[in-house]
């Protein structure tokens, strides 16, 4: 189940970022309407709300194993 789950979390970062510039398009080309936008920043918002949820769930089931970055000394 590791692997896959680490898979999932990965895509799902991926679609987080591709919403953002989503949103950055929309914010350049609809100079009139900016439903599209903060359609895609809501929807960015809750793709990273779920990608949380998941890692700390992935941490908790220990499928994710977070490191110490600077070591012990």
């Amino acid at each position: 189940m590791g692997p896959i789950y680490k898979y999932a979390v990965v895509v799902l970062l991926l679609v987080v970022i591709f919403s953002l510039g989503q949103a950055l398009y929309y914010m350049m080309t609809d100079k009139d309407d900016d439903k599209r936008m903060a359609w895609a920043l809501t929807r960015r918002i809750a793709l990273s709300l779920l990608l949380i949820g998941m890692v700390v769930f992935g941490i908790w089931m220990g499928w994710l194993q977070p490191h110490d970055v600077g070591g012990n000394g």
